[in-house]
């Protein structure tokens, strides 16, 4: 199965080259697609030297910081046009282990149309984070498997694999959702057409070099947008409910 591991960047010139050499020490048939978003830092300069040295490394540049899910759907949409088989989500600080990425293609490869890296799946750890950060994670969590009636343990997991039929079967220039939001809503999007969604438990590890991405703002979206697609989902299935339960017998 040809893999494409989409790994989006902002200022990671600390840790592009690392975790390009590590994912390539993982899965040494990999390609690699770095998708930068104008790093100031000169990134995208480091991710094309790498790849100069390691092969099967490119480096898609985008004008401007435009947010986490319009990078992978930019990354997504170059790997369809060139046929790979296996889109891999992961950051580049190395919060997301290189070592993992076998156990994620194996899943794919047992039927999974997604396999999530799951920090909170019975296995999963997230070793040295603060306890106030754990439970509002996992708090974030539990509260998108209830609203949107999901059986997973990390809807806002962002190291995973999809097939590419999965990503083809979603719209997606329709989803338009940045951090936190759009984790979940291909997640979500791929469980209401019924395809196959696991979670293999990894062990997270916060980012020792550079600054973290996450904001207020992509917070407050992903919960703003998980209250109003279960609000949605639920008003219409019990539209479609009462207009099955008036619409007349069929005739025999």
């Amino acid at each position: 199965m040809p893999v494409l591991v989409v790994i989006p960047t902002y200022d990671e010139a600390e840790n592009i080259a690392d975790v390009i050499g590590r994912v390539r020490a993982s899965v040494p048939e990999a390609h690699i697609l770095v998708v930068d978003d104008n790093s100031p830092d000169g990134t995208a300069d480091l991710a094309a030297v790498a790849g100069e040295e390691l092969g099967h490394v490119d480096v898609l540049r985008r004008p401007q910081k435009g947010g986490l899910g319009p990078a992978y759907r930019a990354g997504f949409a170059w790997g369809l046009e060139r046929d790979f088989d296996v889109f891999v989500e992961m950051d580049a600080d190395l919060s997301h282990d290189p070592a993992a990425l076998p156990e994620l293609l194996a899943a794919v490869d047992d039927g999974a149309d997604l396999a999530i890296g799951s920090r909170y799946a019975p296995g999963g750890r997230v070793p040295g984070w603060p306890r106030h950060r754990l439970a509002l994670s996992k708090v974030g969590n539990a509260y998108a498997a209830f609203a949107l009636g999901i059986p997973l343990h990390d809807a806002t997991a962002g190291y995973r694999a999809y097939t590419a039929e999965a990503l083809r079967a979603l719209d997606l220039g329709s989803i338009t959702t940045y951090g936190y939001g759009f984790q979940i809503e291909m997640a979500y999007s791929l469980i209401r057409r019924g395809r196959v969604v696991v979670e293999v438990p990894i062990t997270f590890r916060d980012r020792v070099r550079g600054t973290s991405k996450m904001s207020l703002r992509i917070v407050g979206e992903a919960v703003r947008l998980v209250t109003w697609w279960g609000i949605r989902d639920r008003l219409l299935r019990r539209s479609r409910g009462a207009a099955t339960a008036d619409a007349p017998p069929a005739r025999g």
